[in-house]
């Protein structure tokens, strides 16, 4: 998949999985925790930079590195703080934050609400 084709949540969310879980080739993720992928709010900025090449966005990836956006800060990325603060194209930038931001936000979430 290019990363200007549309991808949708469950897409997303299996993108996220291939890439924690090391299937991906070319990741350097090295293993689950307790049968789960990593938690997105232990990834360093190279996680993050890396995460994003892995799932089409080899463009833009540079920007969270830029920006120093490590898992923490991404998992506290707003729309705007994705469409305006990493000054990314608009197409791009959309898919980047539908697609993967709020996927991997959602997912923290549910994960760490027990």
């Amino acid at each position: 998949m290019m990363a200007g084709e549309t991808m949708n949540f469950g897409v997303g969310i299996m993108s996220f999985y291939l890439y924690a879980t090391n299937t991906v080739p070319g990741t350097h993720r090295c293993s689950m925790e307790n049968g789960r992928p990593p938690d997105p709010a232990d990834w360093a900025v190279m996680d993050v930079v890396n995460y994003f090449r892995t799932v089409g966005f080899e463009e833009q990836a540079s920007a969270f590195q830029e920006q120093e956006i490590d898992g923490k800060s991404l998992l506290l990325m707003t729309r705007n703080d994705v469409l305006t603060g990493l000054q990314l194209k608009l197409g791009p930038a959309l898919k980047i934050y539908e697609y993967h931001v709020k996927p991997l936000q959602t997912k923290h979430l549910k994960n760490n609400s027990s």
